[in-house]
């Protein structure tokens, strides 16, 4: 099916931490990430995607049990993971303990921002279930931490079965009007789009 502009809205509220709590009380891992091939290929593309070699410091927001922390780790000299679920956070810093240089924090976002700057970003299936004023807002505090020349990197879930719903294809949309942002990377099929953006030297 094809996808228009403005097809589909963002919720009217962003989702409670009480939800995604709920589903982490229930379940380790509520989306079974660790095991499904389509989220390894995922987390596999995207971190080949990445325009540079090397990163000096990395922020995850949305990271969940680790996984693609693990992978970006390889990749920088330091990653700061945030989940707003104390679970998530848990079962994450404990897949993590053997690597010194990431640290694992309970953040709520958009409110909820770390201290300095990143050459990295990387947000995976979050933006969906913010509100439209969260999304920009954590869109905006992004930004203002994204070094000149860093790279931004959003990968997220395509509804295959329902594409009229609010998923990938509009939060990147969204994304691409922003300014101060080029688009170098962008990867797109059945089941999710990766775009890459890297803010302009001179912002």
């Amino acid at each position: 099916m094809t996808r228009a502009e403005g097809d589909a809205q963002p919720p009217e509220s962003t989702v409670s931490i009480d939800y995604f709590t709920g589903l982490y009380l229930a379940k380790e891992d509520p989306w079974d990430l660790a095991i499904k091939w389509h989220d390894q290929r995922k987390y596999a593309v995207t971190v080949a995607s990445l325009p540079r070699e090397r990163y000096r410091r990395c922020y995850e927001p949305g990271a969940s049990v680790g996984l693609l922390t693990r992978l970006l780790a390889a990749r920088c000299d330091e990653v700061l993971a945030v989940d707003s679920v104390p679970e998530a956070v848990r079962t994450a810093a404990d897949n993590l303990r053997d690597l010194p240089h990431v640290r694992v924090e309970v953040a709520s976002l958009p409110a909820e921002l770390p201290a300095g700057t990143f050459d990295l970003i990387v947000v995976g299936d979050l933006f969906y279930y913010l509100s439209a004023d969260d999304f920009a807002a954590l869109v905006e505090g992004l930004l203002a931490r994204l070094e000149p020349g860093g790279d931004l990197v959003s990968v997220h879930f395509r509804d295959r079965e329902n594409p009229g719903n609010y998923d990938g294809f509009n939060v990147h949309a969204e994304l691409s009007r922003r300014a101060g942002l080029k688009k170098t990377v962008h990867h797109e099929d059945e089941w999710f789009v990766l775009d890459i953006f890297r803010a302009n030297d001179e912002r």
